[in-house]
């Protein structure tokens, strides 16, 4: 099968675990050219459930995210299927040994990328939709001196307890599988998985959304009709994947690392990049509390909530309907005029 996507061998990377992970590569796509100076890249990473493709919705409708001006780099995250992922590594890292991969980890094989293969100088933006968004912070705090602004949108610079709790239900809904056999099956754990997306759909939208029966936006007559397409959607994911993004997820801490040695605030003041903070005011993974704490510790950051019932999924790039796609473009706008 052909693909629409370019694939950057990085070797054998060392891991902040400790574990070296051989042969791993990063899956990526371009859009539009990068100038002679090497600065006007845009940096989107991708999201739990996302692919450098469903990034493409936010192209077709943020019309500041424009090719013709920016070289725009969409990068999938390792255990996403395309970059390294359990589901495509060779033994003995494959399945459940996959090992355990940080945004630390993610961002500095994404710098690799840029600058080795791409030949970046620097970033005028990095941005995204949930763990993107995350990776977009880490960017500002990994990189401090190659990164102009950051706009992550429902997102934050450490994974909150209560996040990480939230987490443990969809993991131990899928791992409760008899099929799952401890990420060694044969063939996929398709009760568990049902059972995954179910659970997560509980949290992706508000208390708001599913008391005015707003999945009926979505084409779904009845809450029940929205449960299934999310156990639909989740039938396509490998199990030790969405675990693998899981951890990563949970292990999401700016200040984890060398530079910052667990100093979290520390972290946020070494941002020097230009920061608007997105959050959704009803976001039960990411909400405005924890990002309000951020902006006030960003020398350069800025707090905009939005408001909507529709929770983490407002900025899905598969809504076609609201307002949010317009909110993020003044964003952009604004920070790629700075």
């Amino acid at each position: 099968m052909a693909r629409n996507h370019e694939v950057f061998g990085l070797g054998a990377v060392r891991l902040q675990s400790g574990a070296t992970l051989p042969d791993a590569r990063i899956a990526y796509k371009t859009y539009g050219s990068l100038n002679a100076r090497g600065d006007n890249a845009i940096v989107m990473p991708t999201f739990y459930t996302g692919t450098h493709v469903r990034n493409e919705g936010y192209l077709r409708r943020v019309p500041s995210l424009d090719p013709s001006r920016y070289f725009i780099v969409s990068i999938d995250l390792f255990g996403n299927g395309l970059s390294s992922s359990p589901s495509n590594t060779a033994p003995p890292f494959d399945g459940p040994r996959f090992p355990a991969v940080t945004l630390y980890d993610n961002v500095a094989c994404q710098h690799r990328l840029l600058t080795e293969r791409l030949g970046v100088s620097r970033i005028a933006l990095a941005l995204g939709w949930s763990m993107a968004g995350c990776q977009a912070y880490q960017w500002a705090a990994q990189f401090p001196d190659m990164v102009d602004a950051i706009l992550p949108f429902c997102a934050s610079a450490r994974t909150s307890p209560h996040n990480k709790v939230f987490l443990e239900g969809p993991k131990a809904a899928l791992m409760a599988d008899e099929a799952f056999a401890g990420g060694e099956y044969a063939s996929p754990p398709e009760a568990g998985l049902r059972a995954f997306g179910r659970v997560y759909a509980g949290w992706a939208y508000s208390q708001t959304f599913y008391r005015e029966r707003l999945h009926r936006e979505l084409g779904f007559e009845t809450w029940e009709e929205l449960l299934l397409d999310w156990e639909r959607h989740h039938l396509c994911w490998d199990a030790n994947d969405l675990l693998a993004k899981i951890r990563t997820w949970q292990d999401g801490d700016i200040g984890a690392n060398e530079l910052y040695r667990g100093d979290f605030e520390r972290a946020l003041g070494a941002i020097r990049a230009r920061a608007i903070l997105v959050s959704c005011t009803t976001d039960l993974y990411f909400p405005p509390e924890d990002n309000r704490f951020e902006a006030d510790r960003m020398p350069n950051a800025e707090l905009r909530p939005y408001p909507s019932p529709w929770g983490h999924c407002v900025a899905s790039p598969s809504r076609e309907s609201g307002d949010f796609m317009q909110f993020l473009d003044d964003c952009v706008t604004e920070l790629l005029a700075a």
